[in-house]
């Protein structure tokens, strides 16, 4: 392992681009490879122990590609799996789990909404997080199908349009002042939740958050790449590649691969 070696991340599908984005922002030298499970999306309906395994199985095609970090761009595989990745895998792994703090901390209202997956929510981790705030109200909704439309590049479809109102209407009633994104799936629906929810409601995902802890373990365990040459993405998918292309606006190489 030396720290020219790629940074590695992992998703089931596309959502963790908007990590990677973050990332590659903050870390622009930095080589990276991301792989995009989208023949399994969505993870938020899977077991955990299937969460585990295909968790396992993304992190081994990542070390095999001499990732020299791994970010779990997931919330869904953090919140089940990253306890048994950091157990089985020798390599520093960088998780994802909703902003429950910074909105917590903020709220007026002293009520919050979560929109997240199924796996997220019902997941120990996410137990934990949200029993340390006892104070504050937080409304849970499940995004049944939102991971599904964006997959399938539908991301300003009427289905996308009726489902998110019917998910984010009952939060605003409920007297919210901040949305927490517990999906990296989700930042790419902002436009149009922005057209839902009035203007006072902030809207918070975990994004920058983990690229600063991805530069802080870089700087700490690993180091960072020092070669004066551009850097590459590179990005693997084992499905459909027309949405990632769409997403990353045809500006960086894609392998269609069965994995």
């Amino acid at each position: 392992m030396t720290n020219n070696n790629p940074i590695g991340l992992f998703d089931s599908g596309i959502g963790g681009t908007s990590i990677w984005k973050e990332i590659h922002l903050l870390l622009p030298n930095e080589d990276s490879i991301y792989l995009a499970d989208s023949k399994n999306a969505p993870y938020g309906q899977k077991s955990k122990e299937e969460i585990i395994h295909l968790s396992e199985k993304n992190t081994e095609f990542l070390l095999n590609k001499n990732c020299k970090i791994i970010v779990v761009a997931c919330n869904t595989a953090t919140t089940n799996a990253i306890k048994e990745l950091r157990a089985k895998f020798d390599i520093p792994f960088i998780g994802i789990e909703p902003a429950i703090k910074p909105a917590a901390t903020h709220s007026q209202t002293q009520k919050i909404g979560i929109l997240a997956t199924k796996g997220t929510l019902n997941s120990e981790l996410f137990y934990k997080n949200v029993e340390k705030f006892q104070d504050i109200e937080i409304i849970e909704q499940v995004g049944f199908g939102l991971v599904d439309l964006i997959e399938n590049g539908k991301i300003n479809s009427p289905e996308m349009k009726q489902l998110l109102q019917s998910y984010l209407k009952p939060m605003v009633e409920q007297d919210i002042d901040y949305l927490v994104l517990g999906c990296s799936h989700y930042p790419y629906l902002i436009p149009q939740i922005k057209k839902i929810i009035p203007n006072h409601i902030k809207i918070i995902d975990s994004g920058e958050a983990v690229a600063r802890q991805t530069k802080n373990v870089l700087n700490e365990k690993v180091g960072f790449r020092n070669e004066n040459t551009k850097s590459t993405q590179l990005f693997y998918t084992n499905s459909n590649p027309a949405v990632l292309t769409s997403i990353l606006k045809n500006k960086y190489t894609i392998i269609t691969e069965d994995f």
